[in-house]
């Protein structure tokens, strides 16, 4: 089953970069302020609570994208990967303000 709404494709590959360099700069933590969630893992049920966490946090937001090999592929490894979590790290590239969702 397929979780709405997803990330259209661009956005997606955009989400997907911004992962790969945040898990070059070891920004992937529990409780991070940017969670991405993949629409094709089974059963969705086991990622809903992110969503809810999420939605219940000022500072915090969640996207869902296509794929978990797709995310699993933009950390570098072969295995899927259903959800993470990256957080704001001072002095980092990456402004987590201003990513689109």
């Amino acid at each position: 089953a397929k979780h709405t709404p997803v990330a259209d494709q661009t956005l997606t590959e955009h989400h997907l970069e911004l992962l790969q360099q945040a898990s070059n700069d070891k920004q992937l933590k529990t409780d991070g302020e940017f969670i991405v969630l993949t629409a094709d893992a089974e059963p969705i049920e086991i990622l809903l609570h992110l969503q809810r966490y999420a939605r219940t946090k000022s500072n915090v937001y969640s996207i869902f994208v296509r794929s978990k090999q797709a995310l699993g592929r933009a950390f570098g490894v072969s295995r899927p990967v259903i959800a993470c979590s990256v957080i704001q790290k001072e002095g980092s590239s990456i402004d987590l303000l201003a990513v689109p969702i």
